[in-house]
């Protein structure tokens, strides 16, 4: 695997896409998977503060939907 990361000013740039395209080119001979990942424009810190409180939640929302499905077959038997 062959990680790229492209700052802001390098995402909109036309001979870094260009190079890229040479990149893909060159990796995909190879058997390898090019991932790009490109810098956005949200504050960084409170994005993962949201995602770390939403997998929270979500687990504890599957958690309980597990505990409902074990009670309601362990009432079945």
């Amino acid at each position: 695997m062959v990680d790229v990361w492209l700052t802001n000013a390098e995402k909109n740039d036309s001979q870094i896409q260009a190079q890229l395209k040479k990149l893909y080119a060159k990796y995909k001979e190879k058997k390898y998977l090019v991932a790009v990942y490109q810098s956005g424009s949200r504050d960084l810190y409170e994005s993962t503060l949201a995602l770390l409180a939403y997998n929270k939640k979500r687990v504890a929302e599957l958690d309980v939907q597990r505990e409902k499905r074990q009670r309601a077959a362990t009432v079945e038997r």
